[in-house]
């Protein structure tokens, strides 16, 4: 029974005006509306009266409840839902595009590199969801948007909130509305299961991708029931089987994905999309004998370092500040990426093609621009650019005092965030028009701070502490200053200069950070930090935790969270994070590193070596944009030395003792790299060089799996007894 549209409209009016229907399923209707509250355009599902009569409002919006709390950029996010005299509704934003099932039918088998991009974006999407505790239980074809080259997943909640329908089970399964749709549910969903978690949705997805990769469902039958059946009697068939040029690595996931046993397949559902992109080929893949597409269709973003143009060089530590703000500020928005600061600024002072430097970043746009400095007069000229081609979407010029410094940067991202039609929540348009009442001279040094601290060397450090304290005393409200403060202590005691000093301070000005702005995530990362490093695991876990809830993006949230759970031997925990921050940004190193090192020390041999496979995918591209990164090359001498590549090993070691060989951090990584070579006279010597040159976190050396070869020896023993 489907409902007339005069009603709808009555009945909705006047909070939404329908304009026409857009489709029906077996569940619900949807429209073409009009938000008349937020004067938006959207789509309003209803659900059929009959369905309705079963679910029930409170249980209905019970489940809605908890999807509405997500936001991701690959999830479609829920502005509204409600019932109104029996009429049960929800409501979305409206995308142009098409669905998924669209596409596939258009088209039957996607191209390789457009099927495991748009499988990658959706597992993104439901490993988030499934850390809020919600499986989808409902993946397939309809149930995601393709919207600007991008997947969209859409019906969080109404699987879970169907599936309550006792009385409708039968009904419900034969449609594919309750316990999932044959084609593509789980052998334990089809069981009859309730408790499921992520790999559930795991299992879904991989079926997804076996359509979209072999034009054809993994499972087919004359009814449902025949579909469900197969599901337990007869294994997946190999997508190679079906098309050849299917990389390896990718058949090998979607076999394991879609294990029959939820506990062969992967943990999470990071692990299974970082196992898609993670390949090392023995045969060509469609990718390399098709065109290349040029760029992500995503809304996406890289802001350069902004060219110095003062008379003054010094003033670099200004211009690359702006940018880094812009940055931190953009990467409050779910539904953008954002470049690291670090795989922009490898572009500073090269002069490189702005379509090359989107390709390398993965992005569609790129921002550049300048800074003039003079005195207190400032002429900042910004241009978004389309790196497809090379055309402005926006620019501008500013002519200002320094005081307004902030407002210019503010406009900046308002910019881009119209020039891109990105979808703001309430709470990111206020994260990003936050006005910050901060003394100008405070925040000069500030930045000149940030510039020291993002060089990663003890000298380096030393001085970025001097310069957030001189903005302290210049403003000694200055919340970031202080948390700035604190991450230097922290990182001075564990990596230089292991003091009671440098604890004490971290612990003070992580404490004044919070007193300052409760509600600033970087503040709460500051404190996780210090009072980890005092062993406060508890508190640690609290000040880690709200600062994910404070800014889900931040990557320095999760990435310490794993570092403080990974020193206390808590690997399950530690891995979850890492596989966050590796999502969260991507061409980031550090995260798969530490995850392989975890899974490892988990027994996790095959998703260990994935994740190793990928760090030092990313440490090649990264040295390769910048050769002289001595983290880069410290930390690929280890992962070369599990892969049992002994002469690369020695070559980074080399390598990085050219660049620095004074730095305890790296010399205790070096000394990681020795052990895993069993050249335990060399890693003992290294070991006992960092320790003595202030390398300091006891914690971390007696969980790191790396030192194994030479824990026994009387040598490391005294070693770690003298810390």
């Amino acid at each position: 029974m489907t409902l007339p549209i005069q009603r709808i409209r009555e009945v909705l009016s006047p909070t939404y005006t329908i304009d026409r229907e857009l489709g029906r399923g077996g569940m619900a209707t949807v429209y073409l509306a009009q938000d008349s509250k937020h004067d938006r355009v959207v789509a309003l599902k209803v659900l059929h009266p009959e369905l309705a009569a079963s679910l029930g409002p409170d249980r209905f919006l019970r489940e809605i409840r908890v999807a509405a709390r997500l936001n991701h950029p690959h999830i479609l996010p829920l502005f509204d839902s409600g019932e109104i005299e029996g009429f049960l509704y929800y409501v979305m934003p409206y995308v142009e595009g098409e669905s998924l099932r669209e596409r596939l039918d258009r088209q039957q088998q996607l191209p390789i590199d457009e099927a495991i991009h748009h499988a990658r974006g959706i597992a993104s999407a439901l490993d988030y969801a499934h850390r809020q505790n919600v499986v989808h239980r409902d993946i397939k074809p309809e149930n995601v948007m393709i919207h600007e080259g991008e997947p969209m997943v859409m019906d969080f909640g109404i699987a879970k909130a169907l599936s309550a329908v006792d009385a409708q089970t039968q009904m419900l399964t034969q449609t594919g509305m309750m316990v999932g749709t044959p084609a593509y549910v789980s052998p334990e969903q089809a069981a009859g299961e309730t408790q499921l978690d992520g790999r559930s949705d795991q299992y879904s997805l991989a079926c997804v991708l076996f359509e979209m990769l072999a034009g054809q469902r993994p499972f087919t039958g004359a009814t449902a029931q025949a579909i469900l059946a197969k599901r337990f009697t007869e294994p997946p068939r190999h997508i190679r089987e079906l098309r050849g040029s299917v990389p390896e690595n990718v058949e090998r996931a979607l076999l394991k994905a879609m294990s029959s046993d939820a506990s062969s397949r992967y943990s999470t559902t990071a692990l299974f999309s970082l196992a898609l992109n993670t390949s090392s080929l023995d045969t060509p893949t469609e990718s390399q004998l098709m065109p290349q597409q040029a760029v992500s269709t995503a809304k996406s973003v890289a802001v350069l370092p902004f060219a110095n143009m003062s008379a003054d060089p010094d003033n670099e530590y200004f211009t690359d500040g702006m940018a880094e703000e812009i940055i931190n500020a953009l990467t409050k928005i779910q539904s953008l990426r954002v470049a690291s600061r670090t795989s922009s600024f490898a572009f500073k002072g090269k002069n490189e093609d702005i379509g090359e430097i989107g390709r390398k970043l993965k992005v569609s746009t790129v921002l550049e621009g300048s800074v003039r400095k003079m005195g207190n007069k400032l002429r900042i000229t910004a241009q978004l650019v389309n790196v497809a081609d090379g055309y402005h979407l926006w620019s501008e010029r500013y002519d200002r005092e320094l005081e307004d410094v902030f407002a210019i940067q503010d406009d900046i991202s308002q910019a881009i965030v119209k020039a891109l039609r990105v979808i703001l929540t309430e709470g990111e348009k206020k994260a990003i028009e936050k006005q910050r009442v901060v003394d100008v001279q405070a925040y000069d040094y500030y930045l000149r701070g940030r510039e020291y601290f993002h060089q990663w060397r003890r000298k380096s450090v030393e001085y970025a502490r001097q310069m957030f304290n001189r903005a302290i005393e210049i403003d000694p409200e200055y919340a970031l200053a202080y948390a700035g403060v604190a991450d230097s202590c922290s990182l001075l005691y564990t990596n230089w200069d292991a003091r009671e000093f440098n604890l004490r301070q971290a612990d003070i000005a992580s404490r004044r950070a919070l007193e300052l702005e409760p509600e600033l995530a970087e503040a709460h990362v500051a404190r996780g930090i210090a009072v980890s490093l005092t062993k406060k695991f508890d508190e640690a876990d609290q000040e880690f935790e709200t600062a994910l809830r404070l800014n889900p993006k931040l990557y320095e949230a999760a990435y310490f969270y794993g570092r403080g759970l990974k020193s206390q031997g808590r690997n399950t925990e530690a891995a979850k994070m890492f596989e966050r921050a590796s999502l969260l940004r991507p061409e980031d190193f550090l995260a798969p590193n530490f995850l392989s090192v975890v899974l490892a020390d988990m027994g996790l041999g095959a998703e260990a070596e994935t994740a190793r496979r990928q760090a030092l995918k990313l440490i090649d591209e990264r040295l390769e944009l910048n050769p002289d990164d001595a983290r880069a090359t410290n930390l690929g001498a280890a992962i070369l030395a599990k892969a049992g590549d002994r002469d690369r090993t020695i070559d980074y070691i080399h390598r990085s003792l050219a660049i620095d060989p004074e730095d305890s951090g790296m010399l205790y990584n070096i000394a990681c790299a020795y052990s895993l070579l069993g050249m335990s006279d060399e890693a003992l010597a290294s070991l006992e060089t960092a320790v003595d040159k202030g390398f300091g976190h006891k914690e971390w050396i007696e969980h790191d799996s790396d030192l194994d070869s030479i824990r026994e020896t009387p040598r490391f023993q005294a070693i770690a007894q003298a810390m």
